[in-house]
């Protein structure tokens, strides 16, 4: 794996990362029982994005870890999940 590669698969792992650890302990207007007028009631009131992308990145940066190093030692390569032999005969 390249550089640029494992940079991709870093960013990748930290946005799906991300994604799923947005909507935790998220406090929106209507639980804090104070709705600002012109907004929805489901829009957050106390986000913590700072914490959040902070967490993330721990989490991103082990998993890339985990996956940068299964790729690179050959465990699990593209033959292996060809189900459908498409990729011809190994040389």
């Amino acid at each position: 794996m390249g550089v640029a590669s494992g940079i991709v698969l870093y960013l990748v792992i930290w946005f799906m990362t991300f994604l799923t650890v947005i909507p935790i302990r998220i406090q929106t207007q209507g639980e804090a029982g104070d709705v600002i007028p012109g907004t929805h009631a489901g829009s957050p009131e106390k986000h913590h994005l700072k914490k959040k992308a902070w967490i993330t990145t721990g989490i991103a940066t082990v998993l890339w870890v985990i996956v940068a190093g299964i790729i690179i030692s050959g465990v699990i390569s593209v033959r292996d999940i060809d189900m459908f032999n498409r990729m011809g005969p190994a040389s």
